[in-house]
């Protein structure tokens, strides 16, 4: 076979696997948007669980396609047998079909995972994937665009506001428009009074929204900026429903800590249908300018598309810095190895080979509780993590310590490769401060803060049926923010799991004196009252939890947010604080 017909059956074969792997990508997300289109019928109609099943579903929709496409591949091609020069040219003939595509950037990380499972190359070394985007995103825009513009000029601003919100659609009554758009308006005032200048209109006043309403458990929130000037206001309107099953206004948000807080890393992924993601996380770097790309795409749900803009982010700072990998610190874990790069803000998480008692998991049971948490709404109380095989690290940025840890306590997923470690599994999570060193250190309105935030994520952790288990103040950390995240997930149960008892009273004084208990405990059972005598030995925090939170150590407390779990009850946790609301009653 001469040259020129090898070249050309080598070209052939590269057009048709780059059709299929497109193909498998356009089917992903044609149907990952066809189940977040159905997220405003949900929401409307109040169907809670089935919100719940479709955030689980949808995250599991993509391994399923890459898992498809790549099986189709290898039935067709034969992959395995294909020369190397076929795969050279595979990427660029998948560079061509993306001219005008809607989601090249996504379609570009399909490709890597239907590439690297297909060839068996772990993602750092592939020679045939896209480390660096090809397909520029700045421009691209669906039609209609992005987002609407609406210009009060010199009118009231209550018609433009009907007018915004009757171009969503909403098919639930709300309980009273009128009523709380005044609100609305009424609290739009008082922010611009902020500037301490009577509010004058621009030429350019306007409000721009994002079309597509963002859906997350009992919430819709429309996003969006006023701009007036060269003054931008970013702001979010949540809406929810009332104990009638009508629609309310809950508030507008313009706080930019608050507007974080919706969109935290330790909050579930919305449901937000985008035909264009890369429009949408434009104008969504301008509501919350701290949130990084990956971060953005991930709360769009395109979690795999953000997961691979961290690794360019990561592999873009290790080049940029010299210091080193190194033990974390804080109290060391029986489950875990930790260790950081003190320059980056993430922590890198390995599970140990050997778990020593008192712990009762192995590995597969330390990622199946990753896997609970990944796919359970975290209500703002858990760090969402990132999930990698065969990362490699340069071996001259790993401090001897650290090396000499990972030899020791976890062998079978460390490997020298020349002057590289790979780390054959790995999680990694936002950094946050250990909340038994930030209490250390706390001044008094500080540690009395970061108690009553302690508090308060093991009540809305229970709220959504997740009991931490392991509830040691070195498993919660504080972040910039100042708010209280669970991280330590190897002991987490559902709540509806747990049988919550009040301890058996002494039958008698040698009952009384025994160091082990006289009565029968279950593998599931929970004795909140004993939680005391670990949680609040320092008197500070006795008296400072007993004020803010006794209920937690009364078995009480959890049996009834159980049977409300059981009797099919989903908790209201809003991501703002209760005193901006307009309607603390409804709902």
């Amino acid at each position: 076979m001469n040259t020129t017909t090898r070249t050309g059956q080598n070209s052939s074969h590269a057009l048709a696997i780059a059709q299929v792997i497109l193909w498998g990508f356009n089917k992903h997300y044609r149907l990952f948007r066809e189940l977040t289109r159905g997220a405003q019928q949900r929401f409307e109609n109040e169907q809670w669980q089935a919100i719940q099943q479709a955030a689980r579903e949808r995250i599991e929709y993509y391994d399923h396609r890459v898992n498809e496409t790549a099986e189709r591949l290898e039935n067709e091609f034969q992959t395995d047998k294909l020369h190397e020069s076929v795969w050279q040219q595979v990427k660029f003939q998948y560079v061509n079909l993306l001219v005008d595509h809607k989601q090249p950037e996504c379609a570009e990380t399909f490709f890597n995972s239907v590439c690297s499972k297909i060839l068996h190359r772990t993602y750092f070394n592939n020679a045939y994937i896209f480390v660096r985007p090809t397909i520029s995103t700045e421009h691209i825009d669906s039609d209609p665009p992005a987002y609407r513009s609406y210009y009060p000029g010199g009118e009231d601003s209550l018609p433009v506001l009907h007018r915004l919100f009757a171009d969503y659609d909403f098919e639930c009554p709300f309980e009273n428009l009128e009523r709380d758009l005044v609100l609305v308006i009424e609290a739009t005032e008082r922010q611009q009074s902020l500037s301490g200048r009577p509010f004058k209109p621009e030429p350019n006043y306007q409000i721009q929204v994002l079309r597509s309403v963002f859906y997350r458990n009992k919430m819709a929130y429309i996003i969006g900026k006023i701009i007036n000037g060269y003054q931008e206001q970013a702001f979010a309107i949540p809406v929810r429903h009332n104990t009638s099953h009508q629609l309310v206004i809950d508030t507008i948000i313009f706080d930019s800590i608050y507007l974080h807080w919706i969109f935290s890393y330790a909050r579930a992924y919305f449901m937000v249908d985008t035909e264009v993601p890369a429009a949408y996380v434009q104008f969504l770097r301008t509501i919350v300018p701290g949130r990084s790309k990956s971060e953005l795409y991930t709360m769009l749900g395109l979690q795999k598309h953000g997961k691979a803009l961290f690794y360019r982010d990561y592999l873009q700072h290790l080049r940029h810095s010299t210091d080193l990998f190194d033990i974390a610190p804080g109290i060391k874990g029986l489950v875990m190895l930790v260790f950081a790069l003190p320059s980056f803000g993430f922590v890198f998480k390995v599970i140990r080979d050997v778990i020593p008692a008192p712990k009762e998991i192995d590995r597969a049971g330390v990622k199946a509780k990753y896997q609970l948490v990944k796919m359970h709404d975290r209500v703002g109380r858990m760090a969402d993590t990132l999930e990698y095989s065969d990362v490699a690290f340069p071996k001259n940025r790993f401090a001897p310590a650290l090396i000499e840890e990972l030899k020791k306590l976890a062998p079978s997923v460390y490997v020298e490769e020349g002057n590289q470690i790979v780390i054959r599994h790995v999680y990694i999570e936002r950094r946050m401060t250990p909340l038994n060193l930030y209490l250390q250190s706390a001044g008094p309105e500080d540690f009395r803060h970061a108690l009553y935030e302690y508090g308060m994520a093991l009540k809305q952790l229970a709220a959504a049926n997740i009991f931490p288990g392991d509830m040691l103040y070195k498993n919660f950390g504080v972040t910039r923010n100042n708010r209280v995240v669970f991280y330590d997930y190897d002991e987490i149960e559902y709540m509806t799991a747990c049988n919550f008892r009040r301890v058996p009273q002494p039958r008698n004084e040698e009952d009384e004196m025994s160091g082990e208990p006289w009565y029968t405990v279950g593998p599931h059972d929970v004795f909140p009252e004993e939680w005391q005598t670990f949680l609040l030995g320092d008197p500070k925090i006795r008296a400072t939890m007993l004020e803010l939170h006794p209920d937690i150590f009364t078995p009480e407390y959890w049996q009834s947010q159980k049977e409300r779990i059981e009797g099919g009850h989903f908790e209201d946790v809003f991501p703002y604080p209760e005193e901006i609301r307009f309607h603390q009653t409804s709902g």
